[in-house]
């Protein structure tokens, strides 16, 4: 979760210091080294030394491909378009429609859940 906010904070407010992302984070500046130290290494992250200070920025290339390949594997094969599969909606037979219906449904709980976790007390 704290790599996607890290991801999140780099795509929406540009360049930015690892100490910058701990502050906004409300994380410490060493755990938020070991997140970018393992973007860096998947590649998702960059960082060029200016002097005293390391600004990280998102690889926007390298972004894009992660999302085209997650795309790829989407259980409702969408393709990241959140429509379903045109070949899917002209086979409206009842056995695709309720395998449809299953794949929703553990989405569905799947999500219920992380509202759970995410709610305050």
């Amino acid at each position: 979760v704290t790599r996607v906010k890290i991801i999140e904070l780099l795509k929406t407010q540009g360049p930015l210091g690892a100490m910058e992302i701990a502050k906004q984070l409300g994380v410490t500046p060493a755990a938020v080294s070991q997140h970018l130290r393992l973007l860096r290494q998947s590649g998702l992250v960059r960082s060029e030394r200016k002097g005293y200070w390391i600004p990280y920025s998102i690889d926007e290339e390298a972004l894009a491909k992660c999302g085209r390949q997650l795309a790829e594997v989407c259980t409702c094969g969408c393709k990241g378009t959140g429509a379903w599969r045109d070949q899917e909606q002209a086979n409206t037979d009842l056995e695709s429609l309720q395998r449809y219906q299953r794949e929703l449904q553990t989405e569905l709980s799947l999500v219920d859940a992380r509202i759970k976790e995410l709610k305050p007390k």
